[in-house]
C-alpha cells in the first residue's frame, strides 16, 4: 500500500470519527431545551453558560453541523470508493458502497444518537465548543443560509425541542411517574396546574341551587343564625330575587354589629359590593384579580345575565390542590369509593374529574357536570332508582333533592357493550 494510500486511509478514519461527533452533537442539542441549558448553568457547569447562548441562537449552529456531517460522511464514501476503484475496479465500487453503507449507518449515525439520546446532558456539553467553533465559522454560516433560502418553506427559527406543548409536557410527566422520579400525587399536582389554565368559571362554580343568600331585607341577627347555620364566613345579598346579587356580608362585620348592640339593624349597613364575572370567565385570570385586589367571592352570571352561580378562592385553590375538607365540614365528600367497587358522587362533580376518577373518556357533548349528562340522557327530571348506562358504566340515581340531583352511584357493567340505555 502506497503512503498516498495509508494517508487517504486514516483521513476516512478521521471523517468518521468527526462525523460520529457530530451526529451525537445534533441530536443531543436537537433534544435540549432551554429550560435543561440554564438549569445546568446554574448547577455551575463551566460550559453549560456556553450551550445555553447555543441554545437560543440554535438554528445558527445546527445547520453548519448539519452541512459539516454529510460532508464528513460523503468524503468518506468518496475516498473508499476511489480507493476500491484504482485496486478492483467496478466490483469493487459496489463491494465498497455496501461497506460504507454499513459503516456509516452504525458508526457514524446510529451508535452515535443512540448515545446522545441516553445521555443527552453530557454530550451536549462536551460536544459544545466544537459546535460553537463550526457556528463561528462565517462563510460555512452564510453558506448553509443561502442554501436554505432556496427552500419552498423557510424553516422556523424555533428548532425542534424549543417548545413544549401541554400534550407534551403531560407525557413527559407520565413518563417520569412511572419511572417512579415522581409520585402520584405529584402526576396529578402537575396535571391540575396545567388544566388550571384552561377551565373556566363555570366548571369549578357552586351552582345557582347550591348557593346559600341571604335578603337585603333581613337583620343583622338573622345573617349571624344563619352564618352559624351553615358556617359560611361570607354571604351573597339578593334583592328582588336570586337573580338580583346586590352585594355579600362578612361575617366579621356582622360580629362586630353585634357587639356594638346592633343586631336588629338591617344587613345593608354592613353589605359590601360584590364581583361579579362572565361564567367563561378563566379561573387563572380571575385568581390573579383575587390576588390583586384582595376578594374570595365572586358571583357567576350566565350569557342572559341571570345568576349562574357563586366561586371562592377557596374553589380556585382546589382546583390545583384538590378538595379541602376542614373539621368543621360535614357534607359528603364529591367522589367516595366504598367497598363494593361502587363509586358515589355528588351530582355537581364534573364530567373532567370523574373521567380523571375513573380512567375512562366519559361523554360531555352537552353538559359539563354528571347531573348534566343524568338529565339530558333521560330527558326528564330523574327520580331515584332511575339510571343511565354509558361507557360501560352505570349512573344510578340514589338522591334527588328537588329537581337536582344530589347523588349517583356509579358501578362497572361486567360483560356489558358500550351502548347508552335508560332505565
Amino acid at each position: 500500500m502506497s503512503t498516498l494510500e495509508v494517508v487517504a486511509a486514516l483521513g476516512v478514519v478521521v471523517l468518521l470519527v468527526l462525523a460520529a461527533l457530530l451526529a451525537a452533537a445534533e441530536t443531543s442539542i436537537t433534544r435540549m431545551s432551554s429550560a435543561r441549558a440554564d438549569s445546568l448553568e446554574e448547577e455551575g457547569n463551566k460550559r453549560a453558560a456556553l450551550l445555553s447562548r447555543m441554545i437560543d441562537e440554535r438554528e445558527r449552529y445546527i445547520n453548519p453541523v448539519l452541512f459539516t456531517l454529510l460532508g464528513c460522511q460523503l468524503g468518506a464514501a468518496a475516498i473508499v470508493v476511489t480507493l476500491a476503484n484504482n485496486h478492483w475496479g467496478t466490483s469493487g465500487v459496489l463491494i465498497a458502497f455496501a461497506s460504507m453503507l454499513a459503516v456509516v449507518f452504525f458508526a457514524a449515525e446510529a451508535m452515535p444518537k443512540a448515545i446522545a439520546l441516553a445521555d443527552a446532558d453530557r454530550v451536549a456539553l462536551r460536544t459544545a465548543p466544537l459546535v460553537r467553533a463550526l457556528g463561528a465559522v462565517a462563510p460555512l454560516r452564510w453558506l448553509t443560509t443561502a442554501l436554505l433560502s432556496f427552500a419552498p418553506v423557510r424553516a422556523s427559527t424555533d428548532a425542534p425541542g424549543g417548545k413544549v406543548t401541554e400534550e407534551e409536557l403531560l407525557a413527559l410527566t407520565s413518563e417520569a411517574a412511572a419511572a417512579d422520579s415522581i409520585d402520584d400525587r405529584e402526576l396529578k399536582l402537575i396535571e391540575s396546574i396545567i388544566s388550571f389554565g384552561d377551565t373556566i368559571a363555570r366548571e369549578v362554580m357552586v351552582p345557582r341551587p347550591d348557593m346559600i343568600t341571604i335578603e337585603r331585607t333581613d337583620t343583622i341577627a338573622t345573617a349571624i343564625e344563619l352564618v352559624i347555620e351553615r358556617g359560611y364566613s361570607r354571604l351573597p345579598v339578593t334583592g328582588d330575587d336570586i337573580d338580583d346579587i346586590v352585594g355579600l356580608v362578612h361575617a366579621k362585620d356582622l360580629m362586630r354589629a353585634q357587639r356594638d348592640g346592633n343586631q336588629d339593624d338591617g344587613i345593608e349597613t354592613v353589605q359590601r359590593a360584590c364581583k361579579i364575572y362572565p361564567e367563561t370567565k378563566r379561573i387563572a385570570e380571575l385568581m390573579r384579580e383575587m390576588q390583586a385586589q384582595k376578594f374570595h367571592l365572586a358571583i357567576v352570571i350566565d350569557e342572559y345575565g341571570g345568576t349562574a352561580g357563586l366561586v371562592s378562592l377557596e374553589d380556585l385553590i382546589e382546583e390545583v390542590v384538590g378538595e379541602i375538607v376542614d373539621e368543621f365540614d360535614v357534607e359528603n365528600p364529591l367522589i367516595e369509593n366504598r367497598a363494593d367497587g361502587s363509586i358515589w358522587v355528588n351530582g355537581r362533580v364534573t364530567i373532567a374529574d370523574l373521567s380523571d376518577e375513573l380512567d375512562v373518556e366519559l361523554p360531555d357533548d352537552e353538559w359539563d357536570t354528571v347531573g348534566g349528562l343524568i338529565f339530558t340522557r333521560l330527558g326528564h327530571v330523574p327520580e331515584e332508582g332511575e339510571s343511565v348506562d354509558t361507557a360501560n358504566f352505570r349512573f344510578l340515581v340514589k338522591e334527588v333533592v328537588g329537581r337536582r340531583i344530589a347523588r349517583v352511584q356509579i358501578t362497572k357493567m361486567i360483560g356489558s357493550n358500550d351502548s347508552d340505555d335508560q332505565k
